[in-house]
């Protein structure tokens, strides 16, 4: 293969971050068209067990501003992989074949177990939680209305979403760990006990005060990370 100089190797990166950021504004208009439809998506879950709910908008601009935001999202979700593509290949020429075999396979799991976080979030997460928050406000010992901000609503259910997302890849980071030499299986096993400390206090910081949301994000790390020992390599 042509050795490029340092220059061409500029040229080269300019135009991947320019084919990103075209894709990335096309995709920021396809969004702006499909908002309505995200955001009656993403409120699915808590209009399933609150039939009769209602929510609210406390600005004017409320309505063009979440669609901004559900334009950006959706524009940065599906960019995401086509980045990570553009970032794999200007760099793969200088990689190793050992090296490249070992990195495809983190590329394809990360987005799919950050779905899958995302999924159980949304499918198995929000119907508990907001069955539970709703019921809890309808019993209240003063008379009161329930009527969430869109805005509130949405940036708890977007960041949910995120946070089990993110804390799916658990099993990854710790295999990839092993197989680089930095953490030994016997060394994992051995803090244990440790660990289910560290995922009960990460879980209660990262989900909302009450114990349902706690223990389903506690109890999937918690399998996430025995099954990241059964996937580590025995050194």
């Amino acid at each position: 293969m042509k050795k490029m100089t340092i220059s061409q190797h500029f040229a080269e990166l300019r135009r991947r971050i320019l084919w990103v950021a075209a894709v990335f504004g096309v995709l920021f208009l396809i969004g702006m068209v499909v908002a309505p439809s995200i955001q009656q998506w993403l409120t699915w879950p808590l209009m399933n067990i609150w039939p009769d709910g209602t929510l609210l908008y406390t600005g004017l601009t409320d309505g063009l501003m979440i669609n901004f935001s559900l334009a950006g999202l959706f524009a940065l979700m599906i960019t995401l992989p086509f980045g990570l593509w553009q970032v794999w290949a200007f760099v793969e020429p200088g990689l190793k074949k050992k090296e490249r075999g070992f990195i495809w396979p983190i590329l394809i799991l990360s987005p799919v177990l950050f779905l899958l976080g995302a999924g159980f979030a949304f499918f198995v997460l929000f119907p508990v939680v907001f069955k539970f928050f709703v019921e809890l406000n309808q019993v209240a010992p003063v008379p009161s209305v329930l009527m969430p901000a869109v805005r509130d609503y949405l940036g708890f259910a977007i960041g949910m979403l995120k946070v089990f997302g993110i804390a799916f890849q658990l099993p990854l980071v710790l295999v990839l760990l092993n197989r680089i030499g930095v953490l030994k299986k016997t060394q994992m096993m051995t803090w244990r006990r440790y660990a289910i400390i560290l995922i009960v206090v990460a879980a209660a910081v990262l989900t909302p005060p009450d114990v349902v949301s706690q223990l389903m994000l506690a109890i999937p790390l918690w399998l996430l990370f025995e099954i990241s020992i059964l996937c580590m390599r025995q050194e």
